[in-house]
């Protein structure tokens, strides 16, 4: 027993003392650094002091902290509502039109992802094809702005994250006894409350990878928002880079990043403690059978 553990110990290590040394250590620092006071040359001052994070704490950060969160969530509601049934649709194909339509998922990898930022940039220019289209049909007026708005970050957004939120439900789906389904029918369910009711939870530990997997690259988002936002929409992530790059102002830049690793942790220590309360819920089950 004393030599298997050691033996999970020495697999272990590697893997801990990478997260350790690359990810532990920095993001300690980080923190660290939203407690000491700037200098007038783009450092971090001597001593230590709460004014760099009170100077966060101002309406011109609640607004921008408000909108990365709620595009964050909508684009993550988004990506769940498509990917779902995307995911229970290739799942249930045939071994064939499954691995052609994991192909068309996997597609867009194989493309830089500054290069299809640029493309979505280039759609939504005001002289660019889908505006033409939608001034055609009458959805759109000469006047109407596509780029650089809430709407173009968010479109922008969902179609990148879309594959994230997919392969974890279809890994979680390909799992999955659809016989369940034909059973609930049988008892009277119909489709849509089969789907809900059974199909759902039984692929509730993809669910929960998807939205993670969505919600927390949305919320650090930088590149999108700079390239297809413009000032309004300007989310966190833009913000920290302006107080890097232009404001010099560490300090201040690392306060914001903290207020970010927060936003991000929350939701992590929540999906944790779901599996962990689902787990200790099949375990009594269990025990009571």
């Amino acid at each position: 027993m004393k030599a298997s553990r050691r033996g999970e110990w020495l697999v272990t290590l590697p893997s801990f003392g990478w997260l350790l040394v690359f990810f532990l250590v920095p993001t300690l620092i980080v923190v660290a650094f939203a407690f000491k006071p700037s200098d007038p040359f783009g450092g971090v001052g001597p001593g230590w002091t709460t004014a760099t994070l009170a100077g966060i704490v101002v309406p011109q950060y609640a607004a921008i902290v408000w909108r990365t969160v709620w595009m964050s969530l909508l684009t993550t509601a988004l990506c769940l509502l498509l990917a779902t049934p995307a995911g229970y649709a290739i799942a249930r194909a045939e071994p064939k039109v499954r691995a052609r339509l994991m192909l068309l998922v996997i597609v867009p990898f194989w493309t830089s992802f500054l290069i299809r930022i640029f493309a979505w940039k280039l759609l939504l220019h005001p002289e660019g094809g889908l505006k033409r289209v939608l001034v055609y049909v009458g959805l759109a007026s000469e006047q109407t702005l596509l780029l650089y708005t809430p709407g173009a970050v968010l479109l922008v957004m969902f179609y990148t994250f879309l594959p994230f939120a997919i392969l974890p439900i279809y890994a979680a789906a390909e799992k999955f006894d659809f016989r369940l389904l034909e059973a609930a029918r049988d008892l009277g369910a119909g489709p849509l409350r089969a789907f809900v009711e059974v199909f759902l939870p039984g692929v509730q530990s993809g669910l929960l990878t998807a939205f993670l997997v969505v919600f927390i690259p949305a919320l650090g988002s930088y590149v999108i928002p700079d390239l297809v936002g413009g000032p309004g929409g300007e989310m966190l992530g833009n913000k920290i880079a302006q107080r890097v790059f232009v404001d010099r102002n560490l300090p201040h830049a690392s306060a914001l990043s903290a207020l970010l690793i927060g936003a991000v942790l929350l939701p992590m220590a929540a999906v944790l403690a779901l599996q962990s309360q689902r787990r200790r819920a099949e375990a009594t089950l269990e025990e009571d059978a």
